[in-house]
């Protein structure tokens, strides 16, 4: 059911023209005038669908709000053009990229987009480029609007006392977590072993056997092996060095000899080169941790674990000495939230290993060590201290300072913009159709 909606949401997102088509003296009549900019019916309809493709319900007031918001982006245009705001080919081709690698990802493959359209990925490209262009000037104009909005301590405060006592949301419980991490070493046979499995692979492939079933049976990259090995079309920033450097240097078809990155040993073959990207597929073997292996590098844990307990080091200094994990080691082992940024994790938020080692320990207290995954897909060994514990609670100025900053930052950018827009409306021509006019509008300057 998932995949088909999201088909559903890349029909309406992309085949525009088609709906315009299907019925163009009804669907596409203007309904609104914004300044130099304009709103047609089948935007609305379109954007309408989406949510309906995505189970999602605005309690009978969708069209209208759709439809306001489609007002606000065409002011927001507007101005941008009035601003001499302007969007590059680059940014535009990059953000189009970006979401097209996310629904190629969710429909299973490039060619199974095309196919399903009838398109090329080319044409999907030229289609969905107004649109973006006109998203990423709003966003921008937006940005303009708000860019330099402040908060200080006081507004802070004024902003939390605001808040009814019924209507403050509880917090959900977080966790600060420092870790010490070991990764065993491999040995040279097993490396060896390795390498040998995967040029036997590569010959195989050279002599006629299909890349894609061979990534699907034996690569270790389990994300891309389902889709035989293919990472679709990709920066070269966003490779690994050694990687890019091989990928980068393949005629299309060519399959490279054994490359060793940091997640293990690769064979690559490129698709397809367009400009500055490329689309390459790769078989990924990591070498195993020995059993003897796992044991040192358990028994290393054990004694620095030791020392921590009986105050000869503290925990952030033996991170600090020992650790081999380099976005921790720094920090004192404080492990840092990729979500978030900051050092607090909600359960959801923590690999199983971690969190199952957390839910043992008391404030202040040291795991045994335990056995976990990094996020290179490396076996390595930790011991955790659980720093800091912050119960489910209602939000509160105390413990929840920065949260409530930022929703009393949000909130004044917010009358800001309201301030902007309806000092706009009465500045801009603005023409709204009859049938539009008796929407309930947040921003009720729409109609003259």
């Amino acid at each position: 059911m998932y995949r088909i909606s999201i088909i559903i949401l890349l029909v309406f997102v992309f085949l525009s023209n088609s709906i315009k088509a299907q019925n163009d003296s009804i669907i596409d009549n203007v309904i609104a005038v914004v300044g130099s900019e304009i709103v047609l019916k089948s935007e609305v309809e379109e954007q309408l669908m989406q949510m309906k493709a995505r189970g999602i319900y605005g309690g009978g007031n969708e069209r209208c709000n759709i439809f306001e918001q489609l007002l606000f982006q065409k002011l927001l245009v507007t101005q941008a053009k009035l601003d001499s705001i302007e969007i590059t080919e680059s940014q535009v081709d990059d953000e189009i990229e970006r979401r097209l690698q996310g629904f190629i990802r969710e429909i299973g493959g490039e060619q199974q987009l095309e196919d399903y359209f009838g398109k090329s990925i080319l044409e999907i490209k030229q289609d969905f480029k107004p649109i973006v262009r006109e998203q990423l000037l709003a966003q921008k104009e937006q940005q303009e609007i708000t860019g330099d909005v402040k908060i200080t301590p006081s507004e802070v405060k004024a902003f939390f006392k605001s808040i009814p006592a019924d209507s403050l949301p509880i917090v959900n419980a977080t966790y600060e977590i420092s870790q010490i991490v070991i990764e065993p070493k491999i040995s040279k046979e097993e490396k060896e072993a390795v390498k040998k499995k995967l040029e036997n692979l590569r010959q195989r492939i050279l002599k006629g056997e299909n890349f894609s079933t061979l990534a699907v049976l034996y690569s270790d990259d389990k994300a891309s092996a389902k889709n035989g090995g293919e990472l679709g079309f990709i920066n070269k920033s966003d490779l690994v060095k050694e990687f890019a450097a091989t990928a980068y240097t393949l005629k299309e078809g060519e399959i490279s000899d054994i490359v060793e990155t940091e997640f293990g040993y690769h064979i690559i073959q490129l698709i397809e080169k367009r400009g500055s990207q490329v689309n390459v597929r790769h078989i990924l073997m990591i070498p195993k941790v020995s059993a003897e292996a796992k044991y040192k590098a358990k028994q290393k844990l054990d004694s620095i674990a030791r020392l921590i307990r009986l105050d000869s080091l503290t925990f952030g200094q033996a991170a600090m000495r020992f650790s081999e994990d380099e976005d921790t080691r720094k920090n004192e082992g404080l492990m840092v939230n990729p979500y978030t940024g900051t050092s607090k994790f909600e359960v959801q938020q923590i690999d199983p290993a971690t969190n199952y080692a957390l839910r043992k320990l008391k404030v202040g207290e040291i795991s045994d060590p335990f056995e976990a995954q990094n996020q290179k897909g490396k076996t390595v060994f930790k011991i955790i201290y659980k720093k800091a514990e912050n119960k489910a609670h209602t939000i509160n100025i105390k413990e929840d300072y920065q949260q409530i900053q930022d929703m009393a930052l949000a909130d004044k950018k917010q009358k800001v913009i309201k301030e902007w827009v309806e000092k706009k409306q009465k500045q801009t021509y603005i023409k709204v159709s009859p049938e539009y006019k008796t929407c309930k509008f947040n921003y009720p300057g729409w109609v003259k």
